[in-house]
């Protein structure tokens, strides 16, 4: 049967130092002031995850997800509260958490083995040149991409591009990865394709990864666990359901499993109970 890992006044706690955590998110708010208006944006955000572990975070817009995600990779701080990686505060970004955004920030004067050659120039600085173009090769083999090394971005498709992306991620060797919509700009086919070899090279090459999505499907595919998000604003986390399927994963296998479905059914429900028309 799925576990549904509610959220109670036990998970709202914050954690044990004791654990040590990897990743430990602590009461963390975030409200922004407009004159003499303070909006809360994130309410209490209190989160734990671990250093193999597959995160994906649901909400309609305008809940904060984005946002958190900001804050984990240091390009926001938070109102109050922190974030610790591994005991030590975030406060700014690093090259142990890198992000992939869901437009393709490519350099277009530089050839797609160039882009990811410039991350690693820029985070491995004390590999050898040989070190490095080891490195990018690898990374351009892992997403496929070997035949394309020595084509610009705008003579490449929009699933490549973002495959470069991901490669140009993996590339710097980061003990985290965060994914904002990485898959959100690409069409349905091209879409199912590359979240099914982004997760092959996770489940080959584990780290954490924390993935923002609107797809109830996407996430139950890649993620170990999925954190349902209330909506905006004062944002908190609501639900946190457990995924009870075993890597490396069959996406035709999940689709004929009760499971599968009991759990998708669970978490559309949240969102449409927490759902509010603009009207």
């Amino acid at each position: 049967m799925v576990q549904f890992n509610m959220i109670n006044d036990v998970q709202n706690a914050a954690p044990d130092a004791s654990e040590a955590p990897f990743l430990a998110i602590n009461h963390l708010y975030k409200s922004y002031k407009i004159g003499e208006r303070e909006t809360v944006i994130l309410k209490d955000i209190n989160l734990t995850i671990g250093e193999r572990e597959f995160i994906s975070i649901i909400g309609h817009s305008g809940c904060g997800k984005s946002t958190l995600l900001k804050i984990v990779a240091g390009l926001e701080r938070s109102t109050s509260g922190s974030v610790l990686l591994e005991g030590r505060e975030i406060r700014k970004p690093g090259a142990e958490r890198m992000m992939v955004f869901q437009q393709y920030s490519l350099l277009p004067w530089l050839t797609v083995s160039q882009n990811i050659r410039l991350a690693i120039d820029e985070v491995l600085k004390d590999a050898s040149p040989v070190e490095k173009k080891q490195i990018v090769s690898e990374h351009l083999a892992m997403v496929n991409l070997t035949a394309a090394a020595d084509k610009y971005p705008d003579e490449i498709s929009g699933g490549m591009k973002q495959r470069v992306g991901i490669a140009r991620a993996l590339a710097t060797r980061p003990k985290m990865l965060l994914m904002d919509e990485p898959f959100g700009a690409l069409d349905a086919l091209t879409r199912g394709k590359l979240q099914r070899q982004v997760l092959e090279i996770w489940e080959q090459h584990r780290q954490a990864v924390i993935m923002i999505t609107h797809d109830v499907d996407e996430a139950i595919y890649m993620s170990d666990r999925i954190v349902l998000m209330t909506n905006g604003p004062e944002a908190t986390i609501g639900e946190i359901l457990e995924v009870p399927f075993a890597h490396p994963r069959d996406r035709a296998k999940l689709r004929n499993s009760p499971e599968y479905y009991q759990l998708r059914n669970h978490a559309l429900n949240f969102l449409d109970s927490n759902f509010e028309s603009d009207d």
